[in-house]
C-alpha cells in the first residue's frame, strides 16, 4: 500500500488585469497573463498558458496543456483539445450566416443567429494570424501556416497553407515538415513514417 501523500497541484495564476468569470472554471497550474478576458461558462484545462489579450468566449472548452499566443480569439463554439498551441492574433469565427441585422432591419439578438461548431483536435498547431471560419474539425497533428484562412477540415497531420487554406503536405508529431516516401510521409528528425490512408475516419 502506498503511503505517500499525494502531492497537491499548483493553483491557477491569474494576473490583476486578468477578467476572468467566476461562472468559468480554470484548471490547477494554469497562467492567465495581463488583460486577458474568459467568460461565463469557459472551461480551461490544467498547465495552460493564456497570453495577454486573450479572449475567450462563453461555454468554449480548452483541454490541458494548451499554448494560447497574445491576441488570440477563441468564439463560441470552440473545442480545443489537450497539447494544443495556438498562435499570435488567431482567430477561430463562429456564425455561419454573419449580419449585424434581421431581413426585417432589427437588430440581431442572441437567439437570431446559427453557431458552427469547431474543433482543434490533440497536438495540432495554428499558426500566427490564421483565420478558421465555422464548422470545421482541424485533426490530430495538424500545423495551419501563419496567416492562412481555414475554409474546411483539415485531416490529421495535414499542413495547410494560404486563402483559402490548401492541403500541401503533412506535419510530423514533432512539427517539421514530412518528405514524401514510398506510399507514406517520413521526418527524419524522428524517424518516424506516416501513412494518410490510417486516418480515422
Amino acid at each position: 500500500m502506498n503511503t505517500e501523500p499525494l502531492q497537491e497541484k499548483p493553483p491557477a495564476r491569474i494576473h490583476a488585469t486578468a477578467e476572468v468569470s467566476p461562472a468559468a472554471k480554470i484548471g490547477a497550474g494554469s497562467r492567465i497573463w495581463h488583460y486577458v478576458q474568459i467568460r461565463e461558462g469557459a472551461e480551461l484545462g490544467e498547465n495552460c498558458i493564456v497570453g495577454k489579450d486573450v479572449y475567450i468566449d462563453f461555454d468554449v472548452r480548452v483541454g490541458n496543456n494548451v499554448k494560447i499566443q497574445n491576441g488570440a480569439y477563441l468564439y463560441h463554439g470552440l473545442t480545443v483539445e489537450d497539447g494544443v498551441f495556438i498562435g499570435p492574433r488567431a482567430v477561430f469565427t463562429n456564425d455561419v450566416y454573419p449580419r449585424a441585422i434581421n431581413p426585417d432591419g432589427t437588430l440581431k439578438g442572441a437567439d437570431d443567429w446559427e453557431v458552427g461548431p469547431t474543433r482543434v483536435c490533440y497536438g495540432a498547431s495554428i499558426g500566427s494570424g490564421a483565420i478558421v471560419l465555422p464548422n470545421v474539425t482541424i485533426g490530430r497533428f495538424a500545423l495551419v501556416a501563419a496567416g492562412a484562412v481555414v475554409t474546411r477540415s483539415v485531416p490529421d497531420h495535414g499542413l495547410v497553407v494560404g486563402v483559402p487554406a490548401r492541403l500541401v503536405g503533412y506535419a510530423c508529431r514533432c512539427g517539421r515538415r514530412m518528405t514524401p516516401q514510398g506510399n507514406g510521409y517520413f521526418c527524419s528528425v524522428c524517424q518516424w513514417t506516416f501513412h494518410p490512408e490510417e486516418l480515422t475516419p
